[in-house]
């Protein structure tokens, strides 16, 4: 895939959030190693070949979209993370570009071979697909769930419709704790994403720093995946999904 350009300034005129929607092969191919950190490469030598393809290819094709918005080489860039809105501690929260200075934020999620990125300026975002083949949904549920939410999901009337309750509450509330920066430490359960609405929807979850309401809306992703996109509220800019297919970019 080719670096994309595009324009930071337009991004924050727009309000707009890009979503970017890829599928990695499952073969390595070495250009995308040359891309990722030292770190990164330490995680795709401990994973199997086939989740080391997936791995790299997903954060290469990071480094190659953030590229176009931020007109530098895919390999210049620098990431890191910003301290823990809890602990403080500086390994395990939101991610962030180190270098070029910029106010572009971004998040990153996958599912086996599906990966989402979502791309804002000057505010936080997170995002969250899933594949609902991958994912033990009787299991899940009580980790997920609220009362009320498991009492939706038990009067769902079939094996499909009881699949859409369950992965729209999860992508919506781990979009929302991605967006804050804590991630699945947070108790589920305790976050209330509004199921009876198709959204968006407005998401109240509060942490020691950052905002405390959140736009959140599902993403139209193909079955058998679900997604969502949670953004710090107030926003009126379009959500603009662009699919990565076979190294083509289009909207």
């Amino acid at each position: 895939m080719n670096t994309v350009k595009y324009d930071y300034q337009s991004l924050l005129e727009a309000d707009a959030v890009h979503i970017w929607q890829g599928r990695a092969p499952d073969e390595m191919d070495p250009a995308d190693l040359l891309l990722l950190s030292d770190q990164e490469l330490r995680v795709v030598e401990r994973r199997s070949e086939q989740a080391g393809a997936r791995y790299a290819s997903a954060h290469a094709a990071l480094r190659r979209i953030l590229a176009g918005y931020l007109d530098v080489a895919p390999d210049a860039i620098r990431l890191g993370r910003r301290p823990c809105p809890r602990c403080e501690h500086p390994e395990h929260g939101r991610p962030r570009v180190d270098w070029p200075e910029t106010g572009l934020d971004f998040n990153l999620s996958r599912s086996g071979p599906h990966w989402l990125l979502a791309v804002v300026a000057g505010r936080q975002v997170g995002v969250d697909i899933e594949d609902s083949r991958h994912l033990d949904l009787h299991g899940s549920s009580a980790l997920v769930m609220s009362d009320s939410e498991l009492e939706r999901l038990a009067a769902a009337g079939s094996d499909e419709a009881r699949s859409e309750v369950f992965f729209r509450c999860w992508t919506r509330k781990e979009a929302v704790v991605k967006a804050c920066g804590v991630g699945i430490i947070t108790d589920l359960r305790s976050i209330d994403v509004r199921l009876t609405e198709r959204g968006p929807v407005t998401v109240t979850h509060v942490e020691p720093s950052g905002p405390d309401t959140w736009t959140v809306q599902d993403l139209p992703v193909a079955a058998p995946l679900f997604a969502a996109v949670a953004q710090e509220a107030g926003s009126t800019g379009p959500v603009v999904l662009r699919r990565v297919d076979e190294g083509v970019l289009s909207s």
